[in-house]
């Protein structure tokens, strides 16, 4: 008996003994993958370093492209399009002016009454428009009566304060953000549909010609004083409010920057200078490129990926299309090659653009102590529960990465321009220059806002930060656009009004 009992004692230590082994194993091997883990996030964090010195040597660069797409026609990559807008709004705009914003699967109408510098806006009105899919993908009659009949029933409910001047045609300014060879301040042609639209004979076309025939065929007496940019109605928008404004940075789902220049630094401008000497360019800046542009394998991967390999390469690493899906790629490597959420890759995990940049954003500016945000966020998303606290401070971090970079390299590109107007020179420091900002990323987004303002003064140092500030200007395309339909109205009656003499 005794002999059974010291051999049962002996497998007994021996099976704790492996149960024992077995553990460490399983510690070293959590370990080994938590540190490889940890070592893709470090090398996230290398890739997308963004100096001060590497910041300015983007502006430089950004200065650089500016100045070649000025020059000549595809000197850049930067198209430097001329807007045709000479004639910013001053405050002396009086009248009924309406507005039509489409960008996307919805549009907006509005109206605004203004009543001079000592008025302003008296009253505006508007209304959301859903089109219907069919008609994003049927023909351009299809598409353009429907707005045009939209626009003939909000026009209807003018109350009695809200009518045009006897005998004058109403005037629309038309926000259309999509891409467009602008030949004149009211035509342009379209280059090509995005955001889910595929209309095949608008192609080539110009885009107010087929509203104007689509409201002719309604019979509303309206006619379009202004096509713009979302961009240029923003910068429009802000000089209204405030005659320091210089130039317009849309940070939302894509990115864009537009600025007033002086007409004779354009040497691809042909014909008369404008008389106001200005003319603001649509700097279609997303497809800014650089050397020094801090481009990981993850971006890479994203762009190869897209519709557009090879375009809008700033644009995929600053933008709120694109920043949660940098941050979803980033996960999926840590998760396939260093187990990071368990021995199998999350499926939901490897469907892109799955993790959208407000949820980013909830993640990386948790402020529970357990980060119960990030928790809920990671198994609402992509299906994943039981993350360990450690894990969750991971994600945030990765977070912080990806949105520093972005600010920083938006910040970069605002700087970019601010030397391009020769406003980095000590001479000019006690002249106020505003920068129109608006979209959803730079509103919502609150560490991206404050990392990317932080940035920008550390770009400018602490005296030329005080003359040169981002203003917010909250959805400034909209009545920008009627705002330069009002413009464009009262230069033209000034001009009437001299020849007449």
């Amino acid at each position: 008996m005794g002999k059974v009992a010291v051999g049962a004692t002996v497998i007994c230590a021996a099976a704790v003994c492996a149960e024992a082994s077995q553990v460490v194993r399983q510690r070293m091997r959590r370990s080994g993958m938590w540190a490889r883990a940890m070592a893709i996030l470090k090398g996230m964090e290398q890739m997308s370093e963004t100096s001060l010195e590497k910041l300015r040597q983007l502006a430089d660069a950004m200065n650089v492209e500016m100045h070649a797409g000025l020059a000549s026609e595809g000197g850049s990559k930067l198209k430097m399009l001329i807007s045709y807008v000479d004639k910013l709004p001053t405050g002396d705009e009086r009248g009924l002016f309406y507005a039509l914003d489409l960008g996307g699967t919805n549009f907006r109408v509005m109206r605004v009454k203004l009543g001079g510098k000592e008025q302003r806006v008296l009253k505006q009105e508007s209304a959301e428009v859903s089109i219907p899919p069919e008609l994003m993908v049927g023909t351009s009659d299809q598409l353009f009566d429907y707005i045009a009949e939209a626009l003939a029933k909000f026009v209807a409910t003018e109350g009695e304060d809200l009518h045009p001047e006897p005998d004058r045609q109403r005037e629309l300014g038309f926000t259309f953000s999509f891409p467009v060879k602008q030949t004149s301040i009211a035509s342009g042609t379209l280059i090509r549909w995005t955001k889910g639209f595929s209309i095949e004979d608008t192609v080539g076309q110009d885009v107010v010609a087929e509203l104007t025939k689509a409201m002719q065929r309604k019979n509303l007496n309206m006619r379009v004083s202004a096509l713009v940019n979302d961009t240029v109605g923003t910068l429009a928008g802000g000089r209204y409010d405030d005659q320091n404004v210089i130039a317009a940075v849309i940070l939302g789902t894509g990115t864009n920057a537009a600025y007033v220049e002086l007409a004779q630094a354009i040497p691809k401008w042909h014909g008369p200078l404008p008389k106001s000497g200005e003319m603001v360019i649509n700097m279609e800046w997303g497809n800014f490129r650089s050397s020094y542009l801090p481009i990981s394998e993850y971006d890479t991967g994203l762009d190869a990926e897209s519709l557009n390999p090879g375009e809008q390469i700033y644009e995929k690493m600053i933008s709120g299309m694109y920043l949660g899906e940098i941050v979803r790629r980033v996960l999926c490597r840590m998760a396939e090659e260093a187990s990071f959420f368990g021995d199998t890759v999350p499926e939901k995990l490897k469907i892109p653009f799955i993790l959208r940049t407000p949820e980013m954003s909830a993640m990386h500016q948790d402020t529970s102590p357990d980060l119960k945000v990030v928790a809920a966020k990671l198994k609402a998303i992509f299906g994943i529960s039981n993350t360990s606290l450690k894990m969750r401070k991971a994600i945030v971090e990765l977070c912080d990465i990806v949105s520093t970079r972005g600010a920083r390299l938006a910040a970069a590109g605002i700087f970019g321009i601010v030397k391009k107007l020769g406003r980095d020179s000590g001479e000019v420091e006690k002249q106020k220059s505003v920068i129109a900002l608006d979209g959803g990323l730079y509103e919502h987004y609150t560490k991206f806002r404050e990392c990317m303002v932080g940035s920008l003064k550390e770009l400018l140092g602490s005296e030329l930060a005080e003359s040169i500030v981002i203003e917010h200007f909250n959805d400034g395309s909209g009545i920008g656009a009627a705002l330069l339909a009002a413009s464009n109205c009262l230069f033209q009656y000034l001009d009437a009004e001299e020849l007449s003499l």
